[in-house]
């Protein structure tokens, strides 16, 4: 199997440089001066027609839809491209509309640039099931998790979903920072304290066990796992409030999470 990649930056380049280790690769950046070891530097789209799968990890819609439409004049029917920068679900959707014969995966990646660089990251992928059997093998070199979801678009939404939670976290971190910082605790400490309890009990991700969302029967089984989980909630969520009240700091993600975890938690009951 011959591989391609297309977009050389800081995920991108590490990405390719482990699909080297095991593929023949094609590799192409608009920037000269960057090459990945063990790989063909292409001078153009023509250099990629031999490719089974070729990677994009470029950076918004526009140069996905430039560079996928040049591949599609030269890739053979069969072969698939793999998007990997985050984007539009219906862009993704248009493009594998139009590819025809080629195959078209929307595969986001999460983990980073140390995922990237070590090979563990996770790859979303939505799209049909033919073209991700081709390009499975392709993946697995680059992470550890890897993930079909369904149809073309999965992984983007996927990938959004991880994202908002990703987001909105980092500004949750910034308002226990300012409770923190009002309190005279060392915030670089917090940090420490924080990334480890974080990895022994999966942080956030640590509810994410239900196959759906909605009110939970009190015969359920998470029923009982998160009114523990809530009983903590409630308890710690106040009093971190009222620690920040002493302090003079507003904590309005706190307030909105004391609201509405009990609901998102499926505890109507509790919520009333």
């Amino acid at each position: 199997m011959k591989a391609g990649f297309i977009g050389l930056g800081q995920i991108g380049l590490p990405m390719a440089q482990r699909l080297a280790a095991g593929f023949e690769v094609v590799a192409y950046d608009v920037r000269p001066e960057v090459s990945v070891d063990g790989a063909t530097r292409a001078s153009g789209l023509a250099d990629f027609a031999e490719c089974d799968v070729v990677c994009l990890m470029v950076r918004d819609d526009a140069q996905v839809n430039e560079v996928a439409d040049g591949l599609l004049e030269v890739l053979a029917p069969g072969s698939v491209i793999v998007v990997h920068s985050t984007i539009h679900v219906s862009t993704a959707a248009a493009l594998a509309q139009r590819a025809g014969a080629v195959g078209v995966l929307d595969a986001p990646v999460s983990g980073g640039f140390m995922g990237a660089a070590d090979g563990t990251l996770a790859i979303m992928v939505g799209g049909d099931k033919a073209a991700y059997s081709t390009a499975k093998p392709v993946l697995k070199q680059m992470g550890t998790l890897v993930m079909h979801l369904g149809e073309i678009g999965s992984g983007t939404k996927a990938k959004l979903a991880r994202n908002l939670l990703h987001f909105i976290s980092f500004a949750a971190v910034t308002e226990a920072q300012r409770v923190a910082e009002a309190s005279g605790i060392d915030l670089v400490k917090l940090g420490q304290i924080v990334r480890h309890s974080d990895a022994v009990t999966g942080g956030p991700g640590a509810i994410m066990h239900r196959d759906r969302t909605g009110p939970l029967a009190e015969d359920d089984f998470w029923h009982g796992v998160f009114a523990h989980v809530w009983a903590l909630g409630d308890k710690d969520l106040t009093l971190a409030m009222e620690l920040a009240a002493s302090e003079g700091v507003d904590t309005p993600l706190a307030k909105l999470a004391h609201q509405i975890l009990p609901i998102g938690l499926g505890l109507e009951e509790a919520h009333e």
